[in-house]
């Protein structure tokens, strides 16, 4: 599941897309999804040698903070220990920083503790309560399987037990490498220098990096309660499995809970803002998954309405949700239902953070930054040695994501140059069957195309075409390829069936190298192989010049 971000439309001001499609005029020279750019070498501030000296006390005091210190504790100083600021962190340590990371919850932040990582326990049981409940697919393979069913408490034991297995790998990861974890909520004070805790304890450090994540959207107008309204951090631990849940929002988030849920047995019904489901991903995919994934399955749907209302059970009443039209606001329905979960998509947690003592003001909560993550302060200057990266800067609301922002941020603190090419990192979505993705959607693709004055062309390819898949019996699934026939340049790749987020990286590599259609179509794969989904789509691309030249895949601003 990827809770850290959504694409889900259901409150559209509140959405955050994966990307927006801008490009840099400087050429670059790959290395997978991080670009380092060509300049001169005086453009380059290169930083052979470190400070090793660091103060054995803090000497900063409160009414030095708009001033920066002359010595620092520490080299990088990472505010948030989730997924993005362990990846920063561990990569400092291989440049030779001195690093410390502060965290006010737990390690992990939200992809380990309520998002990507228990959720993947869920669905590892719903995909497993799936095959054992389809008779037709295990007569087919000659099996014969009893009923099947599941102890819920053991179910929300396996989830709990994950995250706490990969909260203390990442935990003991850190300190294997001397990575100082400081115990608090971090607040900035000034230039290079933070407070940790409540009490009046400053650290400071040459370059600072904000990674404090994310948490649930809850619209106005709906009551939590966390029985029977509840967000995905509520869903994770799985207190209930009720008869009828109503799910707000359609996007990643909603998708995986209701795969979940309908699995274990209940009825869900989808509340989407949108005139159609799933409206982030490609619409022939969407098309495609909703036959798949909505309409056999015990799911109805109202779309194009806002949930204006939400009211949990009480006194024995149910759970009462008002729908208005999302055009006019006019009332449409009320639904009554055993329990809500509300996803309607993730805000940035970045209240408390002390960036008016930077001169920094967010945007709709998140932290404006540029295409290196370096803070933009309200006046459009940029903020010396501090940078954001993951869901609390907007950009593309995923855990590794944030992750390559942070080893993006690490090698330009070292004197590298990088700007990631954000259309190259893949999503998923971990339905069954799988969805993922990697650059733009056909309608961006042809938007795109028509303002640059390029053509855009498209290849398919099908699972049922494919041995592995047709021996497992999944043969329903589709891959689609998004490409420029002039140069071979791929400008998105859309798979949904079996494995599809473990196939999606061949194609996420090949954009984030620059590697043209006319090159890996040559590339061999075993047979049989699911991989061979891919093979068959790049070698399927028509009309691409064997010879095309000239610059590819440009890094995106987003």
């Amino acid at each position: 599941m990827q809770s850290s971000i959504s694409l889900s439309s259901s409150y559209a001001p509140t959405v955050s897309f994966p990307f927006s499609v801008a490009t840099l005029a400087p050429s670059n020279l790959r290395f997978c999804a991080l670009r380092r750019q060509a300049f001169t070498p005086s453009s380059i501030v290169h930083r052979h040698t470190r400070r090793r000296a660091h103060s054995a006390a803090v000497s900063a005091a409160l009414s030095d903070n708009g001033t920066a210190p002359k010595s620092f504790d520490y080299d990088l100083l990472i505010i948030g220990a989730g997924v993005g600021g362990h990846g920063a962190a561990l990569h400092a340590v291989e440049k030779g920083l001195k690093t410390a990371i502060v965290e006010g919850d737990v390690v992990g932040g939200t992809c380990v503790n309520r998002g990507c990582v228990p959720s993947k326990a869920l669905l590892a049981v719903s995909g497993r309560m799936r095959e054992l409940r389809n008779d037709h697919h295990l007569k087919s393979l000659g099996l014969q399987v009893s009923a099947a069913g599941y102890d819920r408490q053991a179910v929300a034991d396996h989830a709990n037990n994950l995250a706490s297995k990969i909260r203390g790998n990442l935990t003991n990861s850190m300190k294997a490498l001397g990575v100082d974890i400081l115990t608090g909520f971090g607040t900035i004070l000034g230039p290079q220098k933070a407070k940790v805790g409540s009490s009046n304890k400053v650290v400071t450090a040459k370059d600072i990096i904000i990674a404090t994540g994310s948490v649930p959207f809850v619209p106005k107008g709906i009551e939590v309660d966390g029985k029977t309204v509840i967000t995905s951090d509520h869903a994770l631990k799985l207190e209930t499995v009720p008869d009828w849940i109503a799910i707000v929002g359609s996007g990643y988030i909603g998708l995986e809970f209701s795969d979940v849920y309908t699995a274990l047995g209940s009825e869900v019904t989808f509340v989407e803002a949108l005139d159609q489901l799933m409206p982030g991903f490609d619409p022939e995919i969407s098309k495609l998954a909703q036959r798949v994934l909505i309409n056999p399955r015990n799911i109805d749907y109202h779309t194009g309405v806002f949930a204006s209302k939400i009211t949990p059970a009480r006194d024995g009443k149910p759970v009462t949700i008002e729908l208005i039209d999302a055009k006019t606001k006019e009332p449409k329905d009320t639904l009554e239902v055993d329990a809500a979960l509300i996803a309607t998509g993730r805000a940035p947690f970045t209240q408390g953070l002390g960036l008016e003592n930077i001169d920094v003001v967010t945007q709709r909560g998140f932290v404006p930054v540029d295409e290196r993550m370096r803070v933009i302060d309200s006046n459009g200057n940029l903020v010396p040695h501090l940078f954001c990266i993951g869901d609390a800067n907007g950009k593309m609301m995923l855990a590794h994501a944030a992750s390559a922002q942070g080893i993006s941020v690490v090698e330009q603190v070292t004197g590298r140059d990088h700007v990631i090419n954000h259309l190259s990192i893949p999503a998923a979505c971990f339905t069954h069957p799988e969805i993922s993705m990697v650059g733009l959607t056909e309608p961006q693709a042809r938007e795109k195309g028509e303002k640059e004055g390029f053509e855009v062309s498209v290849a398919k390819t099908s699972f049922k075409a494919n041995t592995k898949a047709l021996a497992e019996n999944e043969g329903e699934g589709l891959a689609k390829l998004i490409y420029r026939p002039d140069n071979g340049d791929i400008l998105g790749v859309h798979i949904f069936g079996l494995h599809a987020a473990d196939l999606i990286h061949e194609a996420s590599n090949a954009i984030a190298l620059g590697t043209r259609i006319q090159d890996i179509k040559f590339a061999v794969h075993a047979h049989p192989t699911l991989s061979e989904v891919l093979d068959e789509l790049f070698k399927s691309a028509k009309q691409v010049k064997e010879h095309a030249s000239g610059p590819v895949n440009e890094p995106v601003t987003v």
